[in-house]
């Protein structure tokens, strides 16, 4: 009994065990086999057979199925490669782990758009997953196929009212009102006017459309059309005859067609150009048509405004010299009055143009071997002695002497003295004068 037992104990081992391990997959983190288990070899001793995946014969990172009493390898999940010689863990798990462009597929991270969308289509990732989509100008179903677009196709019938028309502008169907109707083109149009009074001022209305009452060719030649209760009314200018819904012809052409009275021909009408043109006291006269104010002799002003009496002050204002200059009034050589520039004090130049600042305004702002001469600081003796004469600056000055061996006025001219002769006659060295006969004579 007690062997019967074990046989029976052996064999109901051996049905759980195949009832366990059949089919399973045994899972070899290494090239080195996992410890045996005890079940799986009795199982596989109670039936006489070997153990198709021990020792594994999957490489690394792989797992064995038994199939059908053989094995069969295959990568873990996360990993890709040879099952029966190396497995490596995978570019991803999910796309999660790819860049927000791409997808994770078999393990690798790729193209999420590769061979998604349809012909000409665009293809956009949005969090790994691909949207595809007609670009502009195009229409479809961007999975398949997309078609360049007739704009003219955004046009349906239903897009805008009666008595409409519809364009397309920029992509976009506008609609308008056909001519001579008015209203809402997406809820329908109609009739412009049915009345004059349905127009604005200055239209009436002509077949059912609001139009301007004076056009070309209402009126005659050279006439004045003016609206009047939706009705042209023509009328002649003002000098001109005639009858306006014909012709209106003017008052005159030219000067010529004027009277003395009204010498010009203005706007086709006669008229006097000098009629309160010009200012109290001025003088008006008509040349080529325009008047012409001046002053009369002997007086002043703005001839446009008011003329007046001519006052000597009058010379001087405004002022005509130039910069820096001073203006008082004076008399030219034939006596009549004139103005008379001249410079500022300390100044020079030409007053009636421009007086420039003088270097100096005496000769204490000069070197003492200066001295100022029109505003300019000079050699204070250049030309200041005579002929044969000395010069020497003192403080400004030039002092003027004769050089030794001459006489006179060194002011105007030395002259040279004879060549004296005898003991009691010589030249002195003493500037200005010479001893002779026990006298200095200068």
């Amino acid at each position: 009994m007690v062997q019967s037992g074990g046989v029976f104990l052996a064999a109901l081992a051996v049905a759980c065990v195949a009832a366990s391990v059949s089919g399973s997959i045994y899972y070899y983190p290494s090239s080195t086999a996992a410890p045996y288990s005890p079940y799986r070899y009795s199982y596989y001793r109670a039936l006489g057979m070997p153990d198709p995946c021990y020792p594994n014969p999957c490489g690394r990172n792989a797992q064995c199925r038994e199939v059908n009493a053989r094995p069969v390898c295959s990568c873990l999940p996360g990993h890709q490669g040879n099952p029966l010689t190396y497995c490596q863990r995978g570019e991803c798990q999910d796309s999660s782990d790819c860049p927000h462009n791409r997808k994770c597929q078999n393990y690798e991270c790729v193209d999420a758009c590769a061979g998604t969308c349809g012909i000409n289509a665009h293809c956009e990732v949005r969090n790994h997953i691909p949207v595809c989509s007609c670009p502009p100008q195009h229409t479809g179903d961007p999975i398949s196929s997309c078609r360049r677009m007739d704009p003219q196709e955004l046009c349906t019938s239903t897009t805008c009212g009666a008595h409409t028309r519809c364009d397309v502008i920029n992509l976009v169907p506008t609609c308008s009102c056909l001519p001579g109707y008015k209203g809402s083109p997406l809820n329908g149009c109609h009739h412009e006017c049915e009345a004059d009074a349905d127009c604005g001022r200055g239209q009436q209305c002509r077949d059912f459309t609001c139009q301007a009452a004076c056009t070309a060719g209402t009126c005659g030649d050279n006439a004045n059309c003016e609206v009047r209760n939706h009705r042209a009314v023509c009328s002649c200018p003002a000098g001109y005859l005639g009858d306006p819904y014909v012709s209106c012809r003017a008052e005159c052409l030219s000067h010529g067609d004027c009277p003395r009275d009204r010498p010009s021909c203005v706007a086709a009408r006669c008229t006097n150009p000098c009629l309160g043109v010009c200012g109290v006291n001025a003088d008006c006269k008509v040349r080529d048509a325009t008047a012409i104010c001046s002053c009369p002799r002997d007086m002043t002003g703005d001839p446009f405004v008011s003329c007046r009496p001519f006052e000597k002050r009058d010379l001087c204002d405004p002022n005509p010299c130039g910069e820096n200059a001073q203006c008082q009034p004076g008399y030219d050589r034939s006596g009549k009055d004139r103005p008379v520039c001249t410079c500022l004090p300390g100044y020079k130049g030409d007053p009636l143009s421009y007086c420039r600042r003088g270097e100096c305004s005496s000769s204490s702002d000069c070197g003492n071997h200066q001295a100022c001469l029109n505003y300019e600081c000079r050699d204070a003796c250049a030309g200041q002695c005579g002929v044969n004469a000395d010069c020497r600056a003192r403080d400004h000055v030039a002092v003027c002497t004769c050089p030794p061996g001459f006489t006179g006025d060194a002011v105007t001219q030395c002259t040279a003295l004879p060549q004296a002769r005898g003991a009691d006659s010589y030249v002195s060295g003493r500037s200005g004068g010479y001893w002779r006969y026990g006298r200095y004579y200068y």
